[in-house]
C-alpha cells in the first residue's frame, strides 16, 4: 500500500493539468507565462491563510473568521497610515491586530470549551462589523512606495510573499512530520479525550494554532493592501470559503487527524486557478461563488469516498 501513499496529491496534480488543458482549449491566453505570473500575485494571500487553517482542521477545529480578521487588520493598518504613523509601524499594528483576534478565538475555544464553529462564526460577524465601523465603509489608499514594494520586490523569480509562503510551508511540514507537537496535532484530531489522558497539552496547542491563524490573517492583510494599494473593510469577505475549500480539497479531513501541507498547497493552486479562469473567461464574479461552492461540496464527498475505500483496503 505504500506506493499509493500520495494518491491524493497525484489526483490534485492531474486535476490541475486537466484544468490547464481545458483552459488552453477554451482561451489559450490564460495559460501564457505572462498571464500566469501576473495572476500568481493573488495566490500568496490564500496560501498564507490556508497553512495555519490546515493545522487547525487537523485538530478537528475550524476558523471561519480569517477573512474578517484580515479585513480588520487591513483597516487598522490604513487608519495608522492616515494618522501619520510610519509604514513599518502600521504593518506592526496589523500583525498585532490579527494576533489579538486569533488569541480571542483561541481563548473561547481552548479555555471556555465553545465549539470553534460557533466561536469563529460569531467573531467573523463581530470583526467585519468592527472593521466597517472603524473605516466608516470607505477605502483607504495612497500608501508610500516603500510599503508597496513589500509585495512587488523580487528575489530570483519569486516576490517576497512567495518566499514567505515557502518558508512557512517548509516549517509546517517539518513541524508535522518531525516534532512531538506535530504528532500531537494529529492525535488531538483523532481523539482529543485520549490525547488529554496522554498528557498532551491540548489547550496550549489550540491557543497557539488559533493565534497563529490570526497572525497569518494580519500578514495576509499587509500583502493584500500592498498589492492593491487600498485597505477596505470587505477585502476578506468570502475568503474563508476559498481557504476551507483549499484545505479540504487538499485532503485534510474535516473531522481531524488526517491531511498535510503539500496537499493544501496543491488545493490552494487548484482553487486559485479555477477562480482566476472563471473570472478571466466569463468575467462574472458571482459565477465564482457557485463554482467554488460546488468544488467544496465535491471535495468533501470525494474525501468521504476515499476514506471509506482506505478503511476497506486496510
Amino acid at each position: 500500500m505504500k506506493r499509493f501513499r500520495h494518491w491524493h496529491e497525484a489526483v490534485l496534480v492531474a486535476l490541475l493539468v486537466a484544468l490547464w488543458c481545458t483552459a488552453r482549449a477554451i482561451d489559450p491566453a490564460f495559460i501564457t507565462p505572462e498571464t500566469q505570473l501576473d495572476l500568481a500575485n493573488s495566490v500568496w494571500v490564500l496560501a498564507i491563510l490556508a497553512i495555519p487553517m490546515t493545522l487547525i482542521v487537523l485538530t478537528g477545529g475550524i476558523d471561519l473568521s480569517v477573512g474578517a480578521t484580515m479585513s480588520l487588520s487591513a483597516v487598522v493598518l490604513g487608519l495608522g497610515f492616515e494618522a501619520g504613523a510610519p509604514w513599518f509601524v502600521c504593518v506592526l499594528l496589523a500583525l498585532v491586530t490579527g494576533s489579538i483576534a486569533g488569541l480571542l478565538n483561541a481563548l473561547f475555544v481552548a479555555k471556555f470549551k465553545i465549539h470553534p464553529l460557533i466561536v469563529t462564526l460569531a467573531t467573523m460577524s463581530a470583526f467585519f462589523g468592527l472593521a466597517e465601523g472603524l473605516s466608516h465603509a470607505r477605502a483607504i489608499s495612497g500608501f508610500p512606495p516603500a510599503y508597496l514594494a513589500l509585495a512587488t520586490s523580487r528575489t530570483g523569480h519569486l516576490p517576497f510573499p512567495g518566499w514567505l509562503v515557502l518558508l512557512v510551508a517548509a516549517g509546517s511540514i517539518a513541524l508535522l512530520s518531525r516534532t512531538v507537537n506535530g504528532q500531537a496535532i494529529y492525535s488531538i484530531g483523532l481523539n482529543e479525550t485520549a490525547s488529554r489522558f496522554s498528557n498532551i497539552k491540548v489547550d496550549r496547542i489550540k491557543l497557539a494554532l488559533y493565534t497563529l491563524a490570526g497572525t497569518a490573517a494580519g500578514i495576509a492583510a499587509v500583502f493584500y493592501t500592498c498589492r492593491r494599494n487600498t485597505a477596505r473593510a470587505d477585502i476578506g469577505q468570502g475568503l474563508e470559503l476559498d481557504v476551507v475549500t483549499a484545505v479540504v480539497l487538499g485532503g485534510t479531513s474535516i473531522y481531524g487527524g488526517r491531511g498535510g501541507i503539500v496537499g493544501t498547497l496543491l488545493g490552494v493552486l487548484l482553487v486559485h486557478e479555477t477562480r482566476q479562469f472563471v473570472s478571466w473567461h466569463w468575467e462574472k464574479d458571482e459565477l465564482n461563488l457557485i463554482v467554488i461552492g460546488l468544488v467544496l461540496i465535491l471535495s468533501v464527498l470525494a474525501n468521504r469516498v476515499f476514506e471509506r475505500g482506505s478503511k476497506k483496503a486496510q
